[in-house]
């Protein structure tokens, strides 16, 4: 059995430079199809829905946005519910940006092939989240995107990221060496579960950031809801 009790450093294949667009594609389409069948993308409308409130108009930003498919499943949420919303996302891989860029035209998005931490906006959008981004950071550079994110962010950010815990890890090890076609999502599936968090880690790193209203839910399948509500968190 893997020792989970601590955070695994080791690091990606994603994470690496020089990635062939086509092995980044096959990637990203099985990303969005683990979203999509278990509940990945029903966990971000979650938080969207808790940070909107009865806002009309809201700016939507997604950090480490990927091939863009959480801001359009955000979007069709948004159409559903006649809210109107204006997006923004931001990744620093050139081709995850071209991908999102090309696959959702009809999505009213700004898109930035940046780090994160050097985007200054011009007003800061109302709700900022990220989506399996988190675990690929140390704890000490994650102190500082929470410390960014709640000072970005109008009214809330929330975080949507996995559990560590040994079933998802075994599950998802064979699951993909059975279904998958992707050499990154076979390599880096398990080790994303290594590389992220518990409730405990969660807390503390919540604390080192200064802040100190926030709520931690759990999700199915094993993964974290984060959420801080800047008014209470300023309060």
């Amino acid at each position: 059995m893997i020792n989970l009790r601590q955070r695994s450093n080791d690091k990606e294949l994603l994470d690496g430079n020089n990635i062939p667009f086509t092995a980044l594609k096959q990637n990203l389409r099985e990303l969005n199809f683990i979203n999509t069948w278990l509940g990945g993308h029903a966990i971000t409308l979650r938080g969207i829905e808790r940070c909107a409130g009865n806002a009309a108009t809201i700016t939507i930003c997604e950090i480490g946005c990927g091939g863009g498919d959480n801001l359009f499943a955000v979007y069709q949420h948004c159409f559903k519910k006649d809210i109107k919303a204006n997006f923004i996302g931001i990744d620093m891989n050139e081709g995850c940006i071209n991908y999102a860029r090309e696959r959702y035209p009809q999505l009213n998005c700004e898109w930035i092939c940046s780090d994160y931490a050097t985007v200054k906006f011009e007003r800061n959008p109302t709700i900022i989240f990220s989506s399996l981004f988190c675990h690929h950071f140390t704890n000490e550079q994650l102190i500082t995107m929470l410390q960014w994110l709640q000072q970005n962010s109008r009214e809330a950010f929330f975080i949507n990221d996995l559990q560590r815990h040994w079933l998802p890890y075994y599950l998802i090890k064979y699951l993909t060496r059975i279904f998958s076609r992707s050499y990154l999502v076979k390599n880096d599936a398990c080790l994303s579960v290594a590389r992220s968090f518990t409730k405990k880690d969660l807390i503390s790193l919540l604390k080192q950031s200064g802040i100190n209203k926030y709520t931690v839910d759990w999700q199915w399948a094993f993964r974290w809801l984060i959420l801080v509500d800047n008014k209470l968190s300023n309060g």
